[in-house]
């Protein structure tokens, strides 16, 4: 007996009202996504990407980042980047990083205890490696004292709410190519790096050299998954093998592979990054005005960091979920989703203004 799709015993335990500026992993899945799963559900598939949407999928993949371009469905982003980063690596080599980089901060040591890599890190002002920060690391490459340097990774947008411009990534290839190094790219918030500057995304990728991109869609509107897109073949090795042994092999494959085409066949993918740096947008300018409160960053993208007093941002967090950056320093970040509305933007700010005169 088929099932009945209509029927759930599930029950709604969260309130659908509640509204926040903690992430945007904490916004719901886009009905347009929705609409897709709900697409690709019924009847069998082959599992583990026999399937006829993500061989579809790799045709939309191309159109954005390149005739060579393949496309390799995960669960997550640290998978992602974990998968991405061990097959552009060997396992004495190490990968330069800002230090302020995800991979280095906010993944538990995945790339190190998962990957076995080795991370050389570099402090920079704004989140951006350059050449110039790049060569502090980029030494000792017959040392087998040392790590090997062999990748450059590089976040856009990074950590910091900054984006680099197509000029800055294609110095950055071609410093690390010049040096015998690949260039892998975290594209968590590609989307909204891509609809900040008004350019395609293959400009931020495959055209200045970029090697591999762990392309993100969970923070833009999917409901799970990214994908590792490989742009130069020849720069990997056993991308199947390496994605099945880290973990990132999805069954069910159709189902990631639906979302992440709902979300590049068409201009979803702009629509809703563009939305929510439109939402940031509109969120900076409005604490601009609020006195005491301070912006410390560039809002290049969908994220506000700003510097206040740890008090009221305690009572603020009351009322809207947020989190501290650096509570030592007072600094906290605010980042705007796909559904980020005006009336969401206006209401923190009429709540800011209310505890900073407090």
């Amino acid at each position: 007996m088929r099932p009945n799709p209509g029927r759930t015993d599930a029950k709604r335990r969260h309130d659908p009202e509640t509204r926040g500026f903690a992430s945007d992993n904490y916004a719901g899945t886009h009905p347009e996504i929705l609409a897709a799963l709900a697409l690709a559900n019924g009847g069998h598939q082959v599992a583990y990407g026999g399937d006829e949407y993500t061989e579809h999928l790799q045709r939309v993949v191309r159109s954005h980042f390149g005739g060579r371009a393949h496309a390799y469905p995960v669960f997550n982003g640290t998978g992602a980047n974990v998968v991405a980063l061990q097959a552009l690596t060997d396992r004495w080599g190490a990968v330069i990083a800002a230090e302020s980089a995800h991979i280095n901060v906010d993944e538990g040591g995945a790339p190190e205890r998962v990957g076995s890599l080795k991370l050389l890190t570099v402090p920079t002002e704004n989140g951006k490696l350059t050449p110039e920060l790049i060569d502090r690391q980029a030494f000792g490459w017959e040392d087998e004292h040392r790590a090997m340097p062999q990748v450059v990774s590089i976040t856009q947008s990074t950590e910091l709410g900054t984006v680099y411009t197509p000029d800055e990534i294609r110095a950055i290839c071609d410093h690390a190519h010049q040096h015998g190094m690949l260039v892998h790219l975290d594209g968590a918030r590609l989307a909204n790096a891509s609809a900040a500057l008004d350019v395609p995304m293959r400009a931020l990728t495959n055209v200045p050299g970029v090697d591999v991109v762990s392309f993100g869609g969970t923070k833009n509107g999917m409901l799970f998954g990214e994908a590792v897109v490989v742009l130069d073949p020849d720069a990997v090795r056993r991308m199947k093998h390496i994605r099945k042994l880290s973990m990132q092999l999805p069954s069910k494959m159709r189902f990631v592979s639906v979302q992440l085409e709902a979300l590049l066949a068409g201009d979803l993918w702009l629509r809703s990054a563009r939305h929510a740096n439109a939402m940031a947008a509109r969120l900076a300018a409005g604490v601009r005005e609020v006195p005491g409160v301070e912006i410390i960053h560039p809002v290049d993208a969908n994220a506000v960091f700003a510097r206040l007093p740890n008090e009221v941002s305690e009572r603020l967090q009351k009322r809207y979920r947020f989190y501290f950056w650096d509570e030592r320093a007072g600094e906290v970040r605010w980042m705007c989703s796909f559904d980020t509305t005006e009336e969401d933007v206006d209401g923190f700010l009429a709540a800011l203004r209310e505890e900073m005169g407090r």
